[in-house]
């Protein structure tokens, strides 16, 4: 059996985050569960066990299909586009303090 896999890891760049927490909840004095840290663009959204989902309302808007968890001792990525969740061997690591 064949694992899923990404086809979309040309689409990640060298991003740096947007700030410490989601943006849109930050400016709208919202709170969030989780954070994903978009690996196109270095958009921080909230995931979707938040209220909000920024992070897959980013994805809807601007069609980034990467994003990685921006949780302290997490490294997993996920594609949007593709459904599955994997780990990039080397890919720098991000998270919020």
């Amino acid at each position: 059996m064949t694992e899923p896999v990404c086809t979309h890891l040309n689409e990640a760049k060298d991003v740096s985050p947007s700030g410490n927490g989601c943006v849109e909840c930050l400016a709208m004095g919202a709170r969030w569960v989780h954070l994903r840290l978009c690996m196109t663009c270095g958009h921080v959204g909230c995931c979707d066990s938040s209220p909000n989902k920024h992070a897959t309302a980013h994805y809807h808007t601007e069609d980034h299909p990467l994003v990685q968890s921006y949780e302290p001792g997490e490294d997993w990525w996920w594609c949007y586009k593709d459904e599955v969740a994997f780990e990039v061997a080397g890919a720098p690591k991000f998270s919020h303090t």
